[in-house]
């Protein structure tokens, strides 16, 4: 029975903690979606921001996995963090050197990703036929359609498309933490599940 008491105090400390933090839900939901809109408006600038903050993480990568290497004793750990950091360094320093062309390489990554992976979505969805097995499929030919835009409109569609994508991720992040925080008010507070 003491277990159930220690249960129902611990849900109801838990739905009151989420009560208090419904209005702060809500707030992170609206800034991301501000900050979603201002990356759509300035696709060109959020690209290049995305491609310098991701070269500075894979350089900050390279620091960690070289500290990494140097705690490691045997010779066959030592050689794969030395060559794991050497690959980041490489990678993060060429990013920053030449954002345009990083730009450039990663929507041709995200292109050929688009491309395998919607024609295995398709294709997987077409054979299985589980329920609603052409939701799945029509979102693989949506994406290897994409990716086939992406490719026959480089360059210039690697000035715009990372920065838009990023957008619409926050904007849609952003929508799903308002309804949360909106729909934590329908939510019994712990009072009520304490009468229960």
């Amino acid at each position: 029975m003491s277990q159930y008491k220690s249960l129902a105090t611990s849900t109801a400390e838990g739905l009151d903690q989420i009560h208090s933090s419904r209005g702060w839900l809500v707030a992170l939901g609206i800034g991301l979606i501000l900050l979603g809109a201002i990356c759509v408006i300035g696709e060109v600038t959020a690209t290049l921001v995305t491609v310098l903050a991701f070269g500075w993480l894979l350089i900050v990568g390279a620091v960690l996995s070289l500290v990494q290497a140097f705690r490691v004793h045997s010779w066959s750990g030592l050689l794969l963090y030395l060559l794991s950091a050497l690959l980041r360094g490489v990678t993060g320093y060429l990013l920053i050197r030449y954002p345009i062309t990083g730009e450039m390489s990663l929507t041709l990554v995200l292109a050929s990703l688009f491309i395998v992976g919607g024609l295995f979505r398709a294709i997987g969805a077409g054979a299985l036929q589980f329920p609603q097995w052409g939701w799945a499929a029509f979102s693989g030919i949506v994406s290897v359609a994409l990716g086939i835009m992406l490719l026959m409109q480089l360059p210039a569609s690697s000035l715009w498309f990372i920065g838009l994508a990023i957008g619409i991720e926050f904007i849609f992040d952003g929508a799903s933490w308002i309804a949360l925080g909106t729909a934590l008010r329908r939510v019994p507070g712990s009072s009520a599940f304490a009468k229960a």
